[in-house]
């Protein structure tokens, strides 16, 4: 089971996702944050690092002064693990209860409905 992210290190692992290269500079990480508006304190960031290496999401090498970082786990895997965990704790594993609360609720846009009625017709190939 993958332990969940705060939101902080969502943000972090966000960044280290999109930028799609097997590994990330601490100096990337820091600057990204800024660019996106969400400046984080360098003591603060090492500690969020340090926390995503201890829950098994990166891995670190310290290369000279520098400390890399690399995925451990997808976002795909991520957002598979939390999507499961969701189903189970709010819908007691049933996704028919999920998928009729988006319908019922009208959570769903026209073009997600069609694609999600095209893909259920397509079963599971």
């Amino acid at each position: 089971m993958t332990v969940k992210l705060s939101d902080a290190e969502y943000e972090i692992m966000k960044i280290i996702w999109e930028k799609r290269e097997q590994t990330t500079l601490f100096s990337y990480i820091m600057d990204e944050l800024a660019r996106q508006g969400k400046p984080c304190p360098k003591n603060t960031l090492i500690v969020l690092l340090s926390r995503l290496v201890g829950k098994g999401y990166l891995s670190a090498t310290k290369i000279g002064r520098r400390n890399e970082y690399t995925a451990l786990i997808s976002e795909a895997e991520y957002q598979m693990t939390q999507t499961q965990n969701f189903i189970d704790k709010v819908y007691e594993g049933s996704v028919k209860g999920l998928v009729t609360n988006l319908i019922a609720g009208d959570l769903l846009s026209d073009e997600e409905y069609e694609e999600l009625k095209k893909l259920l017709e397509g079963g599971r190939g």
